[in-house]
């Protein structure tokens, strides 16, 4: 097996145990606002799921999701991102563009990298499942093995998803944080509105249950695959549907950058951020770890 790089600065891996989507993505944008406002410049490490060009290159803004992956695309608006599959070299190239701090999106299972703080990331509601590795299970590795490389877990949902999440799952040594996705607020009058909705993320209903929770009239549910390409036959059929039932069509972050700018003008994205419980625990774990540059 070759070495692994030991970054100059460093590094916090967001990863997870289960296959599909857990909540990756807010989580890394929750660290990249904390690290930012304690001064620090993080820079993202992501594999580029899907993406056109396989780097290792920086996510710039004339790249479109179907260059760089859905993800890159999007948190590279906050944040500088860098893709391709060696995370070492995407490594030592934030490096040399300046970044003091990294953070490594879905690298759990990946050891080229070095990690200083590791984060585990779990939907509180699905858990880990039947606790068996695919194909038996939804797992890429037994809980125990994944566990033992973290420092904590962020379980993501409400409270009634985490107190059954507590219940079933007796947790090693390490810090437990609890965490709940919020729609930030645009304005947007979602109370009654007619939306149609389309999500093509790990788990959509997990997208159509926040708008109901909104108060949004939802008229149809459409579930495409996780990171579905949105041709423009798929895209014509959204609008027709729409119209049909004079409904607001309505789409994930995700989703939004996938689409071709000139496509977006008649659908809605909604905006969704992480909120930790207790936010102060999640500041002290990162005030130990993090220095503010010199």
């Amino acid at each position: 097996m070759a070495q692994s790089y030991r970054a100059k600065i460093p590094v916090i891996c967001v990863g997870n145990i289960n296959v599909g989507g857990t909540g990756k993505t807010p989580t890394v944008q929750a660290l990249i606002a904390a690290c930012q406002a304690r001064g620090l410049a993080p820079a993202v490490l992501s594999r580029g799921y899907k993406a056109a060009l396989k780097g290792p290159l920086k996510v710039t803004r004339s790249h479109s999701a179907s260059d760089v992956g859905d993800e890159p695309r999007l948190i590279a608006d906050i944040a500088p991102v860098y893709i391709g599959a060696n995370r070492a070299e995407t490594a030592k190239l934030a490096e040399a563009d300046g970044a003091n701090l990294l953070i490594m999106d879905d690298g759990l299972q990946n050891p080229s990298l070095e990690k200083d703080l590791t984060f585990v990331v779990v939907d509180a509601e699905r858990g880990f499942g039947n606790g068996h590795v695919i194909p038996a299970g939804p797992l890429r590795e037994p809980v125990s093995d994944g566990l033992a490389r973290a420092d904590a877990l962020i379980s993501i949902g409400r409270e009634e998803a985490q107190s059954k999440f507590r219940q079933n799952l007796e947790l090693p040594a390490i810090q437990h944080f609890t965490a709940r996705v919020d729609v930030l607020p645009t304005g947007m009058p979602w109370k009654g509105t007619p939306c149609v909705a389309f999500a093509g993320i790990g788990h959509p209903e997990k997208f159509f249950a926040t708008l109901k929770n909104l108060g949004a009239d939802l008229r149809q549910t459409i579930a495409l695959s996780d990171h579905q390409e949105h041709t423009p036959a798929l895209l014509e059929r959204l609008k027709r549907e729409a119209a049909q039932q004079n409904a607001q069509l309505v789409t994930t972050e995700k989703d939004m950058v996938r689409l071709p700018q000139d496509k977006r003008a008649e659908i809605i994205a909604v905006p969704i951020r992480l909120i930790f419980d207790d936010p102060t625990a999640l500041d002290t774990l990162l005030d130990g770890f993090l220095q503010p540059p010199n």
